[in-house]
């Protein structure tokens, strides 16, 4: 069973309607006793890092989610900025502390490199690290972005990267703490077989 936490910041309706597709079971986390249902966490997002995680904290989530990260050793699974909270800092909406799961922080694309801010549409894959997350899927396969912002942390995180103006993190992957950049709910087969290869965990 995956708990797809709504901090009312998420791309829920999509990311439920995927797992459905597939045929996974999933509820969505509105109280703190829901992450205790969970096998496994699904961390989706759209939008400011500093609203996010001012949500988090106002829904008291962030505490309890840690608990079920470190301590439990529940997988978790963050998508675009879901991904980029778990890392220790972000500027998007003002600097702010994100959850500090893995070392690195948040910026933004540069606009001098002539890029069209934000990077959106499907981007090649570089699969560093095939599993678990990319098990049965071919190095140099699209997936869908759509960020202002990036990834900057140790490559001994990172699972896959991406081009735009310059190589970016595309996926990290931690223990039991993995993320994508992309939007797996948005890219088509590919992407429902990364959320399959997620559940079967």
């Amino acid at each position: 069973m995956i708990a797809i936490i709504d901090y009312k910041a998420g791309n829920l309706n999509s990311v439920v309607k995927a797992f459905d597709k597939i045929g996974i079971k999933n509820f969505i986390v509105q109280n703190k006793e829901d992450f205790k249902k969970a096998d496994k966490l699904l961390l989706p997002g759209v939008g400011s890092f500093k609203e996010a995680m001012l949500n988090l904290k106002k829904l008291d989530f962030i505490e309890i989610l840690k608990e079920q990260i470190l301590i439990q050793k529940k997988p978790i699974l963050g998508i675009c900025l879901g991904m980029q909270l778990f890392l220790e800092k972000g500027y998007e909406g003002g600097f702010c502390e994100g959850l500090g799961l893995i070392e690195g922080e948040v910026v933004k694309f540069q606009e001098d490199l002539g890029l069209k801010i934000p990077h959106m549409g499907w981007n090649e894959l570089e699969i560093l690290k095939q599993e678990p997350l990319y098990k049965n899927i071919e190095n140099k396969s699209d997936f869908y972005f759509v960020h202002s912002f990036y990834v900057k942390c140790k490559d001994e995180f990172v699972s896959a990267k991406a081009d735009y103006g310059h190589k970016f993190v595309a996926s990290l992957q931690k223990d039991n703490i993995f993320a994508t950049q992309f939007h797996p709910e948005k890219s088509q087969n590919l992407g429902l077989k990364i959320l399959e290869n997620f559940a079967r965990l």
